[in-house]
């Protein structure tokens, strides 16, 4: 059971939610990432960066044990992850909450999954509740304010199968928040939303912000990096081309390096947009 998971581990805020160093993940006979190397500090806001085979799959499955980096020739240990090498994956799902879109295929695909079943069965680290699982008062209450806290509550009722993309995305960001996890892990969280459907996710992950989740951010549009991002990490061809202050790595030089085309960035208010020139 992930109930409670978070409680347990009073002290993570003191520690940097990814250590990285020196690793290399290879896929069939292919060097995915290569001698990679970074770090987030606790509540690092945070947007990583690239173009469409960057490495940023292959990073996101490194940070939640899908994929395990090469042994290193010395023996170290290539990647931490709020400071510990070895996790349980459901202990770790209960401090860092991921939204991807193969979650939400999965979450969808099934015909009578119904929301709030979807989100309570995130306590036992299952798609579906099974019968040994029991669902107590204060799992309830608490599903009730993640889904509130998602802006989720009147989705109540209805199959996962019939929401909307941007509904279903809602209800997994609710579905991570039970755990009141330390971060939450966005994997392209806009793909297949409309421009205002993607405003109105955008500033409810704002309000996440705000509220203290750190968020890690997984995108190739760099529109979609909110005011509250101040670290951006840009990569290519599976390195870390740079990684720095927002306002220094989102810059015409950069942006054309990490996409391999001339860019021109621009500034909004708030939010940057980047054109191909």
């Amino acid at each position: 059971m992930v109930w409670g998971m978070n409680a347990a581990y009073p002290d993570l805020h003191a520690l940097p939610l990814l250590e990285i160093d020196d690793a290399s993940v290879m896929r069939g006979d292919r060097l995915i990432l290569d001698r990679f190397s970074l770090r987030i500090g606790a509540g690092e806001h945070t947007a990583i960066l690239g173009a469409n085979g960057a490495g940023k799959s292959t990073l996101v499955r490194l940070i939640t044990r899908e994929l395990y980096p090469l042994a290193r020739d010395d023996g170290r240990a290539s990647m931490r992850v709020f400071g510990r090498e070895r996790w349980h994956v459901s202990e770790l799902r209960g401090l860092l909450g991921i939204v991807s879109p193969s979650l939400q295929d999965d979450c969808t695909s099934d015909a009578t999954l119904e929301v709030a079943e979807a989100v309570l069965s995130s306590f036992f680290a299952a798609r579906r509740l099974g019968l040994d699982h029991q669902v107590t008062p204060a799992m309830r209450q608490r599903a009730d304010e993640a889904l509130a806290q998602a802006g989720a509550t009147h989705l109540l009722g209805r199959s996962m199968a019939s929401l909307s993309t941007g509904e279903a995305r809602r209800v997994l960001i609710a579905r991570a928040l039970v755990h009141r996890p330390r971060a939450l892990l966005l994997d392209e969280p806009c793909a297949g939303l409309d421009m205002a459907s993607r405003r109105h996710f955008l500033e409810s992950l704002r309000g996440l912000a705000r509220s203290g989740t750190t968020l890690l951010l997984v995108t190739h549009h760099i529109e979609e990096i909110l005011p509250e991002i101040g670290q951006v990490i840009a990569l290519r061809d599976g390195r870390l081309l740079r990684q720095g202050d927002k306002a220094e790595v989102l810059n015409d030089a950069t942006l054309s390096a990490t996409f391999g085309m001339p860019v021109r960035v621009q500034r909004h208010g708030e939010y940057y947009s980047a054109a191909i020139e």
